[in-house]
């Protein structure tokens, strides 16, 4: 009893450290989720309003979007809980492409549906069981529900272009839909079942219209010709290179150099250039007609290249050769010893083009035949770099959507339906866990409600008249944000892809099962500095 009476509390962490504990720690985790899924919700649907994401650095850099992954990747948060929205959002947006909006508002509405019902004291164990028994109901009747045109080419391609113009209706370019959908449709098309979207080069140039974009066989390169260089090659030989073409040339400005003569810095001179003739003479042994080197080639090696007939393109960025060699069945080298070891990269024509008002190359008849370049134009940067974005999004989808063909319908239709049948199932299940199921099925009917508060409609009659028209059998039912009231999904050809729905199904519910199984928070503190004693 006398040492019980003398025992001190033991600090089990360092100073600085915090800890949330219970009902502090769950408290947290749902007013950080659900505050950056209210920050989400606006920007969902075709009527989602943008955000501008403006950079505090010197250059005060702005981008106006409404990609999910986008805002989420540029907002630093502090939260634990709403950190693990940011990551499924990026998960969402590597995996599918598109669904990063709706994966972080799914999961936010199922967190604010959780707080409920540990408000009337039901264990987080309870609601997490509840909503793994839901999630796996809606993956089961998502499968139901889903359609496949696989077998009539001419359907599954109209597939194709419904849901890239779906895709696309929530973006900027909205109004130019038709056009940018069968831009994304055609270029995937291209590539025969291949998913590498690094056949797809996506060049933007600021000036005219949106409906100016187009999709141009083969590869376009944002660079010049060398002076003096041909500007057109047929049956082009290309050895493509990442070499620094002055490696041994001693920099005169920077080094020091002792003589009594300047004939001797003269001599220093002549011996660099014979090195760098050289090695132009050794890459001219390849027996090219093109050299494309990702550095700088300098004046010496581009009169020399000019003189052979072969054309240069120097300082082509890291991204665009890697692109290159794989258009062009090349390899990228840096020594020129062995030219019988060396793999040169083939295509037809090279030739010097314009768009806009720029200079560019492009590459025709390449030995990667679905390679092909996407032109965007456009008023203003901000505008090219989310219609960019936009672009990358429908690719995405359109090219899982070839990979695995199943579709569903949009606007609230699949959400509505998936409600629907977990809360027939909610009925036949006993316990608490019924509860968890109807919270489930009410998040989901969160979507089509949110997609028409952000179109100004009434949301309440609208949901309310979808679920009417579902429960009576009606299947293809879903909202007309056009016209404000319930129409046919088949009809209207609003169609997402199965995957993506799928996706953000398993994503959302496994995010709000982790963040419900949290019941202790610990935030250590920042390493100390030690004194150093030689300041002081």
């Amino acid at each position: 009893r006398d040492r019980m009476a003398n025992f001190q509390p033991v600090e089990l962490f360092n100073r600085g450290s915090v800890e949330e504990r219970g009902e502090n720690a769950r408290m947290s985790n749902f007013v950080g989720a659900i505050a950056l899924t209210d920050l989400m919700r606006t920007t969902l649907g075709p009527k989602g309003m943008d955000k501008i994401l403006q950079s505090m650095g010197h250059n005060g850099e702005i981008t106006v979007t409404n990609d999910g992954a986008t805002i989420l990747k540029a907002i630093n948060v502090d939260n634990a809980a709403a950190k693990v929205l940011v990551d499924i959002s990026k998960t969402q947006d590597e995996e599918v492409g598109d669904g990063t909006t709706s994966v972080c508002v799914l999961a936010g509405e199922l967190l604010r549906e959780a707080e409920k019902l540990i408000d009337i004291n039901i264990h987080p164990q309870t609601i997490v069981e509840g909503f793994n028994l839901a999630a796996s109901i809606a993956r089961s009747r998502l499968a139901e529900i889903a359609e496949c045109n696989a077998d009539n080419p001419e359907k599954f391609q109209q597939d194709l272009t419904n849901i890239a113009r779906t895709t696309l209706s929530s973006k900027v370019v909205r109004t130019e839909k038709d056009h940018f959908a069968k831009l994304c449709v055609d270029a995937v098309l291209r590539l025969k079942g291949s998913k590498n979207l690094d056949a797809i080069h996506i060049i933007k140039k600021p000036g005219g219209s949106l409906l100016e974009s187009k999709l141009e066989e083969g590869f376009i390169l944002e660079k010049r010709i060398g002076v003096g260089c041909p500007k057109r090659i047929e049956n082009a030989k290309i050895l493509i290179a990442n070499t620094a073409m002055d490696t041994d040339k001693i920099k005169v400005f920077g080094a020091k150099v002792k003589t009594d003569s300047v004939d001797v810095v003269a001599e220093i001179e002549d011996v660099e250039k014979q090195r760098m003739w050289t090695k132009t003479q050794k890459i001219a042994d390849h027996g090219i007609n093109c050299f494309i080197n990702r550095q700088l080639i300098y004046n010496l090696p581009e009169e020399f290249f000019a003189s052979k007939g072969i054309m240069s393109i120097e300082h082509a960025d890291f991204d665009g050769i890697e692109r290159l060699a794989l258009v062009l069945g090349g390899e990228i080298v840096s020594t020129f010893d062995h030219p019988d070891q060396v793999k040169l990269g083939h295509c037809d024509v090279i030739e010097e083009d314009m768009i806009g008002e720029d200079k560019v190359i492009r590459f025709s008849g390449v030995a990667l035949g679905e390679a092909c370049t996407i032109v965007l134009r456009g008023a203003t940067e901000q505008l090219l770099d989310e219609v960019e974005r936009s672009i990358h999004d429908a690719l995405c989808v359109v090219t899982q959507t070839v990979g695995e063909k199943r579709i569903v319908y949009g606007g609230g239709c699949t959400e509505v339906e998936l409600a629907l049948a977990i809360d027939q199932a909610a009925q036949k299940t006993s316990g608490k866990k019924a509860l968890a199921l109807e919270a489930y099925a009410r998040a989901l009917r969160q979507i089509p409600s949110i997609i028409s508060d952000n179109g100004g409609y009434d949301s309440a009659d609208l949901v309310s008249q979808l679920r009417a028209a579902h429960a009576s059998g009606n299947l293809t039912m879903g909202l007309d944000m056009n016209n404000g009231k319930i129409g046919c999904m088949k009809e209207l050809c609003i169609t997402e892809s199965y995957k993506v729905k799928n996706q953000v199904i398993i994503s959302a519910s496994e995010a709000a099962e982790m963040i419900l199984r949290v019941d202790q928070i610990f935030k250590s503190a920042p390493r100390e500095r030690s004194h150093d004693p030689r300041y002081g």
